[in-house]
């Protein structure tokens, strides 16, 4: 990769930490418009783990649970962009591997807002069987434990449906 292409990953990537900062602070309007800005430049030419970064973000953005639901799956279509043969060996692999927990999760809770709740439990499924990649807390920042303390409150929730 050349300086020049490295540059712009970054920069695609801070772009989106700023977006997501906005949408943490509570403007989701904004993190909404940025993130739909940024979208029309990557989209189908961006790298997957841009692409899935950004869907995953611009969903937790959405006010309308089947646009939730419509970004999660553009996240989880970007992910599987790097999941065949061909691109495991592609640099944005372990990164998106990572992310699939997390991307099967939301797409449970997804389903369990819209009422289905045998599409939330596959997904559901799919995020802890996924869960295997993630580090435990004694070597990460907590984010997989995390991860898998949300996958048991849902299922939890989705017991009681």
């Amino acid at each position: 990769m050349t300086e020049q292409q490295e540059a712009s990953k970054d920069a695609v990537m801070t772009r989106i930490g700023q977006a997501v900062m906005l949408l943490h602070g509570g403007d989701r309007e904004e993190a909404r418009n940025r993130f739909g800005a940024l979208w029309s430049e990557i989209a189908e030419d961006g790298g997957a783990l841009h692409r899935c970064t950004l869907a995953h973000y611009m969903a937790d953005a959405q006010d309308d649970p089947g646009d939730e639901l419509a970004w999660d799956l553009r996240a989880l279509t970007a992910a599987d962009g790097l999941s065949d043969e061909r691109a495991a060996q592609h640099p944005d692999a372990p990164a998106v591997r990572a992310l699939y927990p997390s991307l099967h999760l939301n797409l449970a809770a997804d389903y369990v807002r819209l009422q289905r709740p045998g599409a939330a439990r596959i997904h559901l499924d799919r995020a802890r069987a996924a869960s295997v990649v993630l580090a435990d807390d004694s070597t990460d920042d907590g984010y997989g434990d995390g991860v898998r303390a949300a996958i048991a409150r849902l299922e939890l929730r989705l017991r009681e449906l």
